[in-house]
């Protein structure tokens, strides 16, 4: 994923309103009408949030005659998790170092049970 995409992306779930479209998109598709309902804000409020979330890549707005359904596009949620993944080897490493020195120490206290 290129920086500049990456970074819309991050810029797009940074806000909370954003992220609770996506969790309702994670449900199915749904019409702007259907996302906007339970946000209290303007349903031109609601468009410029998912114009972001598209510019980021993040959904998709098709047309079904009358209908707009948006939908979640999880090739950019898989761009995200692959930049991610290495992070997250380096903090689980991390973490099992840190859980084998703990453990010596519990250990070296158990053997002479001065520590």
């Amino acid at each position: 994923m290129q920086e500049a995409q990456l970074n819309r992306v991050f810029a797009a779930l940074a806000d909370p309103t954003r992220r609770a479209i996506l969790a309702r998109l994670s449900h199915g598709e749904a019409t702007v009408n259907e996302i906007a309902e339970p946000i209290p804000m303007s349903l031109p409020s609601v468009s410029k949030h998912l114009k972001v979330l598209e510019g980021a890549g993040l959904i998709s707005r098709g047309r079904d005659a009358q209908w707009r359904p948006c939908r979640l596009e999880p090739k950019a949620f898989k761009a995200v998790d692959h930049w991610l993944e290495r992070y997250r080897r380096h903090w689980e490493e991390s973490f099992d170092k840190m859980e084998a020195y703990l453990g010596a120490l519990r250990k070296g206290k158990r053997d002479d049970g001065k520590r």
